[in-house]
């Protein structure tokens, strides 16, 4: 069957089409991205407003003609932290409901972590041992660990790239003092939970997901995504301790022609990669590994295994 998942994230409304069968290898068939930055749309309330929600509206409309094109039986939609934290996140879902007909499955940040795991689990396989996967997206940072397809432990911190430039990086390039802050806030919140983890023991491999890891690992020299998924790449903690300065120089502007770095994107890569090296160090790792699939395929693969 073909499926759309129709995910409203923090930085990007995105619809990934894929042909999915129980017990087979979901392929992916089409992408239809548009960059929102809910989190910037914010009021000084913490609502979205008027204006973000008009906006919200029309993406989602356009994604529900891109699935009608592509052929796709049912569209599996949901949104994360931008919608979850939002003061009037009630109202954004009503009026969207109401003008598209989508009700957006609201996931917690415990559930993102926990569908990210699975996708990992499934793309790694059980001869991965003990996995520690790490994502970081636009609103926040999720953190899960186990031996099973179910996570033994998994968190959800407010450090994702985007929430993290807009409220403590505003400078281009951003003001020392600010960087020093921020790696500052990003490693006391991380600190406060590897403890959490600690006890399972130590991982036997540990991934990375999300765009923010998959640019640092371009920009540290991993191969380009136009080499196919099956190219191993990896993100070595040195390398980043190498970057994280460099970045923190950069304007916007310069930080583009790195390679594998969107314009989109661009402005947050720093305070990414500041929390991607806090949370290797501090979890004691010296290298990832990347993983294609991520929190959209963890949402295919659930439904996948609940299909009678």
């Amino acid at each position: 069957m073909r499926l759309g998942v129709l995910d409203v994230g923090s930085n990007t409304v995105h619809l990934l089409v894929v042909d999915a069968h129980p017990g087979a290898r979901p392929l992916p068939a089409h992408s239809h991205k548009a960059e929102l930055r809910l989190a910037q749309l914010l009021d000084d309330d913490g609502a979205i407003s008027d204006a973000g929600i008009d906006r919200l509206v029309a993406v989602v409309q356009d994604a529900l003609q891109a699935a009608e094109d592509k052929g796709v039986e049912e569209v599996l939609p949901f949104a994360t932290s931008a919608v979850r934290e939002a003061a009037n996140a009630d109202a954004v879902l009503a009026r969207v409901q109401k003008e598209t007909g989508v009700t957006l499955s609201v996931l917690s940040g415990e559930e993102e972590a926990r569908l990210t795991f699975l996708a990992a689990r499934r793309w790694f396989g059980w001869s991965a041992g003990r996995l520690l996967v790490l994502d970081i997206g636009g609103g926040s940072l999720e953190i899960a660990y186990g031996m099973d397809e179910e996570p033994d432990a998994a968190v959800s911190l407010p450090l994702g790239a985007g929430r993290l430039t807009t409220g403590w990086l505003p400078g281009d390039p951003p003001d020392p003092t600010d960087v020093r802050a921020l790696r500052r806030h990003v490693r006391a919140q991380i600190a406060r939970i590897v403890g959490d983890f600690a006890r399972h023991g130590a991982p036997d491999h540990v991934v990375g997901t999300s765009k923010t890891f998959k640019q640092l690992a371009r920009i540290a020299g991993a191969a380009r995504s136009t080499e196919g998924l099956y190219i191993q790449r990896s993100l070595a903690r040195k390398s980043l301790e190498e970057w994280v300065p460099r970045l923190a120089t950069m304007t916007a502007a310069e930080r583009v022609r790195l390679p594998g770095v969107s314009e989109g994107r661009a402005p947050q890569l720093l305070a990414g990669a500041l929390v991607a090296e806090a949370a290797m160090d501090l979890f004691g790792v010296d290298e990832l590994e990347l993983c294609p699939w991520a929190l959209r395929e963890g949402v295919i693969l659930r439904k996948l295994d609940h299909l009678p």
